[in-house]
């Protein structure tokens, strides 16, 4: 039951919030403003309502809030976000907008406001709004953040979507916002968005892990303030004003610990950090920060490989912090983070806060570095949007190298980044005629790997070339499109040169040039198209004086003795003991093929989607795929739900990884478990064992999640077993 009246004093309430979060920057008509754009939005918003089926106006409003209050934008900023949603919903027009508010907002709502319009083919429709964005970012890269505060909203409430509305927008969220929203420097932001997407996309993995910290909170608040106890009495001797908390990490950031190391929840050494924050001036803040660091490894010994200084050097989104770990006196590793406000200002609200503590027009921050980066691959990209959005997450969402010219200029560069990436970074003549490098001094090839504080001196010679195999070690973007824009000219050059070879032996053979006659000489070469043809007669792979009369009479004696490619997949199918009765896939759709897709191999009782991969065939995937992401983000509208029947007799391959202390008669008692008590059947066993411990992978067919979960439970009852997973 709606009760209007209820929901009006909602929407005053928010309101006021927002205004109260406002009130520190507001100037003289500032309020007015807002107050006009708020009653705008209500206007057009009014018979509107979310899926949730409360008022549409509490997403607006929500989202201004995220901007003021996370992200630490100003007036305009909220202006924006009220009205960010009217022109697509309503009747409203961009033109309107800037005679009511003025060009820098109407600005920002055209950059908000998605595109329709003509695709290229392949290309989806996500990435080319997403293009369109970055494109605004070169004006106002407030577009971006109140396009992350909407997108945090939403993942807020995506309860209330269907499920594969939920797959598609948490995907997209990991697969573009939340590397965008870390390269921006909004940390809390980009954590929020990770853990979100877990939330949805494996739902037990990350209710297991949020549970396991909430029962160990207690526990780490005692620890923490055992730790800090000492810190605090020498930090107050010394006459610094300092404030410290402990902050327990992500579980986005702790699952990925727990994947990438192979180990369990409870061997996750930095569960937490603590985070030193100290309020001391500008000029005095590094010798602050050593001066703590000095005090804390006074008390407790750090671990010299884990020091991060990102003090002197900040990372390309401004952050700067200091990072140590240190051994706590209970034999646990800690990492404690020190930073002035300044700097924790930044950390937390990225972009927002650098023009705060900018000091004069000559500093340009390393952000600003990276939005001319974004500009300079809007310019030079002429490929299609999907392709553009690869080179972009490449590119800005990666860790950076810094190295060095001869002449001791430092370069920024993306991590795994070569000698030839240097080269095109210098100049973009250099590197299409780059033959080597020097790197400190000694000579290395163009797919040099450059590590941290080398110095690179590029070696060039006029005669040198482009060739294909330079996009396999060429990693910035810069590189990439200039060598792809070499190897196209060329190209062009050398089709026109075989278009002139075969022209003159077919007028040798007195043959005519006709479509037929290329048709068949397509078809006795196996080529797909005329230019690849040419291209190929130009560099040698076809010899013009192989080409003869009698390719001209003969007929394809190829017959149809193949099957096509949908009766193969059948009989694949057949074979598997794979059958169409297994998968209930959206609503009639029981004429569909569909295959399991092997990167992730799901079985009955995983969380699954179908993805359409071309005419009418649909690949199962589970939902926690690592291409799922991707599938989702990109090809949404390609996504298809997809649940499993009740039907046991099927076998399905499964992965089972074990570690434990080597004993004589384990392996018995493991495969004993396995063939006689669940009757499993076992394709492959690898077990290596060195000091005392082994680790080994276990291949087995099970009916379904239920059935695998048994057998896990089982295998980790044996004794002398430490742990047994589940792997992919």
């Amino acid at each position: 039951m709606i009760d209007p009246e209820a929901e009006r004093k909602e929407i005053l309430r928010l309101y006021r919030r927002l205004l109260r979060h406002a009130k520190p920057f507001l100037k003289d008509n500032d309020a007015k403003i807002i107050k006009k754009a708020f009653n705008a939005s209500v206007e057009a918003h009014k018979d509107m309502r979310r899926k949730s089926g409360e008022p549409y106006i509490y997403h607006p409003i929500a989202v201004a809030q995220i901007a003021v209050e996370e992200i630490g934008l100003g007036t305009t900023s909220i202006v924006a976000a009220l009205l960010h949603d009217v022109v697509e919903d309503t009747a409203m027009e961009v033109e309107d907008i800037e005679r009511d508010f003025g060009p820098s907002v109407a600005r920002i709502i055209e950059g908000l406001t998605k595109i329709s319009g003509v695709f290229d083919y392949g290309s989806s429709q996500q990435a080319e709004n997403f293009r369109k964005m970055l494109l605004t970012l070169s004006d106002d890269v407030r577009v971006i953040l109140i396009k992350l505060a909407d997108r945090l909203h939403n993942m807020r409430t995506l309860d209330s979507m269907p499920r594969h509305k939920q797959l598609k927008i948490a995907s997209e969220t990991m697969y573009l916002y939340a590397p965008l929203a870390h390269r921006l420097g909004l940390y809390a932001i980009k954590s929020e968005l990770e853990d979100l997407y877990l939330k949805y996309t494996d739902t037990a993995t990350y209710k297991d892990i949020s549970n396991k910290i909430r029962q160990t909170r207690s526990a780490r608040n005692k620890f923490i303030k055992d730790f800090i106890h000492p810190i605090e009495e020498e930090l107050t001797k010394h006459g610094f004003k300092f404030n410290i908390k402990g902050r327990p990490k992500s579980i986005y950031s702790i699952l990925k610990k727990i994947k990438k190391q192979n180990i369990t929840f409870e061997e996750v050494y930095d569960l937490f950090a603590i985070r030193i924050t100290l309020d001391v001036p500008v000029e005095n803040e590094k010798a602050a920060c050593w001066q703590v660091y000095s005090i804390i490894t006074d008390f407790y010994q750090p671990n010299p490989d884990r020091l991060r200084d990102w003090v002197n050097t900040p990372k390309a989104n401004g952050y700067e912090s200091l990072h140590t770990t240190v051994m706590s006196k209970s034999g646990q590793w800690v990492e404690v983070q020190i930073r002035t406000e300044r700097m924790d200002e930044i950390a937390e609200k990225g972009y927002a806060a650098h023009w705060k503590y900018k000091d004069g027009p000559s500093s340009e921050s390393g952000l600003e570095q990276w939005i001319n980066k974004v500009r300079d691959m809007l310019e030079n990209n002429t490929g299609n949007a999907l392709e553009f959005m690869d080179e972009f997450r490449k590119n800005l969402f990666v860790e950076e190298v810094f190295v060095f010219t001869p002449k001791g200029e430092l370069i920024i560069l993306p991590d795994k980044a070569t000698a030839l990436d240097f080269a095109f970074e210098i100049h973009s003549q250099i590197g299409l005629q780059c033959l080597g490098a020097k790197v400190n001094q000694k000579l290395v090839p163009l797919s040099y790997r450059l590590y941290n504080g080398d110095q690179v001196e590029i070696l060039t010679s006029h005669k040198q070339k482009p060739n294909e195999e330079w996009l396999n070690y060429a990693v910035t973007s810069k590189a990439r499109s200039r060598i792809k824009e070499a190897l196209r000219e060329e190209r062009k050059v050398r089709t026109e040169q075989g278009r002139i070879l075969l022209e003159k032996r077919l007028a040798q053979l007195k043959m005519p040039g006709t479509q037929g006659n290329i048709n068949k000489l397509l078809a006795f070469y196996n080529v797909p198209s005329v230019q690849d043809m040419y291209y190929k007669l130009a560099i040698g792979h076809i010899d013009p004086k192989n080409i003869k009369e009698v390719i001209f009479s003969a007929t394809s004696e190829k017959g149809n003795s193949t099957l096509d490619p949908k009766s193969f997949d059948r009989e694949v199918q057949k074979i598997r003991g794979v059958n169409s009765d297994m998968l209930v896939i959206g609503e009639n759709t029981s004429n569909m093929d569909y295959t399991i897709a092997n990167c992730c191999n799901p079985i009955p009782g995983d969380d699954v989607f179908g993805f359409e991969t071309g005419d009418e065939d649909i690949e199962i995937h589970r939902t926690n795929c690592k291409r799922a992401i991707e599938l989702m983000s990109n090809y949404g509208h390609r996504i298809v739900r997809a649940k499993w029947t009740d039907q046991k007799e099927l076998a399905f391959l499964a992965g089972i990884r074990i570690k434990g202390t080597d004993r004589v008669g384990l392996v018995n008692d493991l495969t004993r478990i396995i063939s006689n008590s669940l009757r499993v059947n076992m394709r492959s066993i690898t077990i290596d064992s060195h000091d005392g411990i082994f680790e080994g992978n276990i291949m087995v067919f099970v009916n379904d999640t239920g059935h695998l979960d048994k057998l896990i439970q089982r295998m980790s009852k044996v004794n002398g077993i430490l742990t047994v997973e589940r792997f992919d």
